[in-house]
């Protein structure tokens, strides 16, 4: 598929964390996802954005200057239409010294996966996502080896990120 560059479909006003083009989250739930991601960037440095979109109405492009997207940075792009798979994932360099590269791939086979997303939402698929993403990088910084595997998310942890 051809790139796509529409910077006018970006969010106007302050740069935010979260573009839902799609409505694929609810209005609290990408809320909270927000404050998670300041959190998980206030405390470890690593740089998580989320692109909800449906191909070609996405920004595209565009988002790498406006979330100033560098080697800290991971990109989780949702989008149902793009690959058949969920989850998509730009990953910065610097993420691959802290964080195995197969991992990346692990989480879009598993909470990307259409028989996932289907059953549990496109939204939970995004929600399990993050949540995972948060437990690796932030155990990986703590040097716990094993704790990159993208396993369920017990509901209890859930509550606790998201409320």
């Amino acid at each position: 598929r051809d790139p796509v560059n529409r910077p006018d479909l970006l969010p106007q006003g302050e740069v935010t964390t979260v573009i839902d083009a799609t409505g694929m989250l609810s209005q609290s739930q990408e809320k909270r996802v927000k404050a998670y991601i300041k959190e998980l960037e206030a405390s470890t440095g690593f740089k998580l954005r989320v692109l909800c979109q449906t191909y070609p109405d996405t920004p595209g492009l565009a988002i790498k200057d406006y979330w100033n997207v560098d080697q800290d940075t991971v990109v989780l792009v949702a989008d149902p239409e793009l690959t058949g798979n969920l989850l998509n994932f730009n990953v910065g360099e610097n993420i691959d010294f802290k964080v195995p590269r197969n991992y990346w791939g692990r989480v879009s086979g598993k909470f990307g996966a259409k028989s996932y997303w289907q059953k549990e939402g496109a939204d939970e698929a995004v929600i399990n996502a993050v949540a995972a993403i948060d437990t690796c990088v932030r155990t990986s910084e703590m040097g716990v080896k094993g704790a990159c595997q993208p396993g369920s998310i017990k509901a209890e942890d859930k509550a606790t990120i998201f409320g």
